[in-house]
């Protein structure tokens, strides 16, 4: 039964992943035939000031979307798991960014946070009226913003689903007892959602690895190197300098890093031993 599912993964992930190795130690520019570099591209990706700048642009990406996204979709999944009044109206409205495509996301983004015509001109406000996008000090915190508002959702349904799992007898017990909602909330709900917690986590951090399109619409990496994050620097280093065979080494030091990423986390968050929290299962 798994026969299938093996042949379909190693055709469409293993085999393509092998050619890319392989091209990390050429030369080639994408026509013609690769020629053999040894290690070259490796040397070069390692120590190019350019990669790495963009490596710890990633790994600050990563850090300030979970710092941003993670208490956000929290407090919002309990909210609308919860019975309060037009929370299904809520609900319609704030998942709109999950029916909507992350170019279009990007274009809507970069005309209301332009500086000319922006919303900031629109409204007369100076704070709005900021060259977001184009101040390399602005630039990467704009576009954690947007990556925020596009993924929020999704963690947002994420919690939803655990928070409804939580039996309601254990906030009745606390009731009884004399706790308010943020004691219930601290000594309830959080360990009830540790491994909705683990989970989110795990998707929003590995998933930060693989942030390109909307970074491409938005600033094209720029302004100078200010969001050239590391999926950008391999297409940029591929598909306009032509040098595929080292973006080829990048996109392998990406794939190493998601791998340990994730092997980290299932590691320190405990997740492989988890069990089932509902009675019998």
């Amino acid at each position: 039964m798994a026969l299938p599912a093996l042949l379909l993964f190693a055709l469409f992930a293993l085999v393509p992943m092998a050619i890319v190795v392989y091209l990390s130690f050429t030369r080639w520019d994408g026509l013609g035939s690769p020629a053999w570099a040894g290690t070259d591209n490796w040397r070069e990706a390692l120590t190019s000031d350019v990669t790495r700048h963009a490596l710890w642009l990633t790994a600050k990406m990563m850090v300030f979307s979970w710092v941003v996204q993670t208490p956000i979709s929290l407090l919002l999944g309990v909210f609308v798991s919860g019975k309060q009044r037009y929370r299904a109206l809520l609900a319609v409205f704030y998942f709109v960014p999950l029916l909507i495509s992350t170019a279009a996301i990007a274009v809507i983004f970069k005309n209301l946070l332009d500086p000319n015509f922006g919303l900031g001109a629109a409204l007369d406000l100076p704070i709005l009226g900021q060259d977001w996008l184009g101040d390399p000090q602005l630039a990467f915190y704009a576009v954690v913003f947007v990556i925020a508002w596009q993924f929020v959702p999704f963690h947002t349904l994420l919690y939803q689903a655990g928070a409804r799992q939580i039996p309601a007898s254990l906030y009745e017990a606390a009731s009884i007892d004399g706790a308010g909602r943020l004691k219930q909330f601290w000594h309830i709900t959080l360990p009830q959602l540790r491994y909705t917690i683990v989970t989110s986590s795990t998707l929003m951090v590995v998933g930060s690895l693989t942030y390109f399109d909307l970074v491409f619409v938005l600033t094209g990496g720029g302004p100078g190197y200010a969001t050239r994050i590391l999926p950008l620097d391999m297409y940029i280093t591929g598909f306009q300098s032509n040098e595929m065979g080292l973006a080829s080494a990048i996109s392998v030091v990406l794939v190493l890093a998601g791998l340990l990423l994730s092997l980290a986390l299932l590691r320190f968050s405990g997740f492989n031993r988890m069990r089932s929290q509902q009675a019998g299962m």
